[in-house]
């Protein structure tokens, strides 16, 4: 027998393994509540879970190179059945030193997990929660429903005929009547394309945002377009409308300008609008069209339109009347923030407003609200506080009682402005708010109206998932699916917790909202975060949906980035991959879907699949050529 695999050293790796079947059996017994509470028939699920939190308490990367060297398994893909991979290798390092295994070691108690099984029990999970899958790929799609969807029909039938299988409404967006249209077209575009499509309704939980801002001025900049030398291609447009007439609208993106007068109804094609700017400068529209109090006018110099300026219609060199212009929406405003800048987050809701020099000389420093006040009961001094997806991070200096005094440390080069309605993170403190608050009552009844599954936000503790369970029991649908979001670092390090509460009350899911998460953790650990998410929950045989961001730009834009679409390959590893909202999005699900049949020809998880490849000698063929 060859050197490598001599006696002792055979013994030394069998006696790390029997300590962790022994490690496995402990955290068995350690769990037996946790366990005992989930269904008979997730038990299973329950068990492997907690035999692979007992082995990953190890470094096992020094039994890895050791079972590497003997071409024995490298315990590098047992997440969904541990102990029996445990125990092939125990048997095989038996054989190898010519012992036979006692004959009690098939023990008593139901056999451990074989890989097939687990594959099985991920797979049903998976279409019991999302839906039986696709034909052609494993992965299924999902999307985030735009608010066009509650207005155009044909929108849910192409997305479905695109391979949509789970459409996703976040009742933070839009209302009732317009989630009622997109669960109505949904269900008609099933009909007619002969296809099931999952609902996902996502519950917006508690509101962790920057607050209203002080309005900036009511003005409208026009401009027209130039080319390099300086020519007009194109004249800037305005409508002047009387915001009481009821004259058709103006063409898509043409900016309207209220002006409630009878100077308005008096405009004809010809004539000229002459506006006294914001700046004082004298800026000339020619009308082009007149009717029903809407006027469009265009001129070929920029101009700065306030309220309250003033205006003049003339028809050549008669002035028939002059007026001002009605109210203008304001700008919205920002806070231009520096590294080690002063902010005052506020409890108070009254609006937010940048830094001034206060009655005492004093410069007093920005200030913003939070929407949520009841963090400023959590929140402590020497926490981190996050903005605007990690964008802008800072430290809190003092809790001042109603207001917490952050120093700014890091924002975008060149400094961050920071707008109203931004998430805020705060990775450091734990929240004590409810991930299912009193505003989240009324959205779950519609939602087990109409949804299949629910996605919760902002979860943190098992108590969350035991009590949102309850109130689906309340209502009736006590088998509908939980998506259970991770987005904060406290529920990634919580995630083991959770799923053992949401095992309780199958169909669960996991969503890896990978945009909140990576500004918790921080983009240089978001790599590793998703993996272990994947791990842990292919240990507990529960199907990943894998978020935030995938083909973004092809959504809006049309074309993808090289980053992106390997990291919608990645997707493949997750039972389901979503898609946000845009122009694109119809052609994204198209790509995708591609995308996702080719790359599980490859890949299965974390494991990798070996076709035959024509540059090997293979068959499989070559992207983009033929012969």
């Amino acid at each position: 027998m060859p050197h490598r695999f001599r006696p002792d050293r055979l013994r030394r790796v069998l006696a790390e393994i029997d300590h962790l079947l022994a490690a496995s059996r402990a955290a068995t017994d350690a769990r037996r509540a946790a366990i005992e509470r989930v269904p008979a028939e997730r038990r299973p699920s329950a068990e492997n879970l907690a035999h692979y939190l007992a082995l990953r308490a190890h470094d096992l990367r020094p039994l890895q190179r050791e079972l590497r060297s003997l071409s024995l398994s490298s315990l590098g893909r047992l997440e969904g059945n541990v102990v029996d991979t445990l125990n092939g290798v125990r048997l095989a390092l038996l054989a190898l030193l010519g012992e036979l295994p006692p004959a009690t070691a098939a023990g008593a108690g139901h056999a451990p997990l074989t890989s097939d099984e687990a594959d099985e029990l991920l797979a049903a999970h998976a279409s019991e929660l999302l839906g039986p899958k696709p034909a052609e790929r494993n992965s299924r799609i999902m999307v985030t429903l735009p608010t066009a969807a509650g207005a155009d029909p044909g929108l849910l039938r192409d997305l479905l005929r695109a391979g949509m299988d789970v459409a996703r409404v976040n009742l933070a967006h839009d209302a009732a009547a317009a989630w009622d249209a997109m669960a109505d077209h949904l269900r008609a575009a099933e009909r007619e394309v002969g296809r099931r499509c999952r609902l996902l309704v996502d519950l917006p939980g508690p509101k962790l945002r920057t607050g209203a801002l002080v309005p900036g001025p009511e003005v409208l900049r026009v401009r027209p377009e130039r080319d390099v030398l300086g020519v007009v291609t194109k004249p800037a447009v305005v409508a002047f409308r009387d915001p009481d007439a009821p004259g058709p609208p103006p063409e898509p993106g043409t900016p309207q300008v209220p002006l409630a007068t009878p100077l308005l109804h008096a405009a004809a094609a010809g004539d000229d609008l002459v506006v006294v700017d914001t700046r004082g400068k004298r800026r000339t529209f020619g009308v082009l069209r007149a009717a029903g109090g809407v006027c469009v006018a265009a001129a070929d110099q920029t101009a700065y339109l306030g309220t309250d300026c003033r205006i003049v219609l003339r028809r050549g060199v008669t002035a028939l009347g002059a007026t001002r212009l009605g109210r203008l929406p304001a700008l919205p405003t920002s806070l231009d923030l520096q590294t080690g800048d002063i902010l005052l987050v506020t409890r108070s809701q009254e609006p937010g407003r940048p830094a001034l020099d206060g009655a005492d000389g004093r410069r007093e420093p920005p200030r913003i609200p939070c929407t949520l006040p009841a963090v400023f009961d959590d929140v402590r001094a020497d926490q981190r506080i996050l903005f605007d997806d990690g964008r802008i991070q800072g430290l809190v200096l003092a809790h001042e009682g109603d207001a917490l005094r952050v120093r700014i440390t890091a924002t975008p080069p060149g400094g961050g402005r920071l707008r109203a309605e931004k998430g805020i993170n705060l990775p450091d403190t734990e929240i004590s708010a409810a991930a299912f608050g009193a505003a989240d009552h009324h959205l779950l009844d519609w939602a087990a109206r109409h949804a299949d599954l629910v996605g919760m936000s902002f979860v943190q503790r098992p108590d969350d998932v035991l009590r949102l369970h309850g109130e689906l029991e309340r209502r009736g649908r006590p088998e509908m699916g939980i998506l259970l979001k991770i987005e904060t670092a406290l529920a990634f390090q919580r995630l083991p917790e959770l799923l053992f509460a949401g095992l309780q009350s199958p169909p669960l899911g996991v969503m890896v909202a990978r945009g909140d998460l990576a500004a918790e953790v921080g983009y240089a650990r978001l790599a590793e975060v998703q993996e272990e998410i994947l791990w842990l929950c292919e240990a507990a045989h529960v199907p990943v949906v894998w978020a935030t961001q995938v083909l973004d730009s092809m959504a809006r834009t049309g074309v993808p980035s090289r980053a992106e679409v390997t990291d919608a390959a990645m997707g493949v590893r997750a039972e389901c991959v979503m898609l946000n909202k845009g122009p694109y999005v119809v052609e994204t699900v198209q790509f995708l879907a591609g995308i996702l049949e080719r790359m599980q020809q490859h890949h299965t998880k974390k494991r990798s699949l070996l076709r035959r490849l024509r540059i090997a000698g293979g068959d499989a063929a070559v992207p983009g050529h033929s012969g």
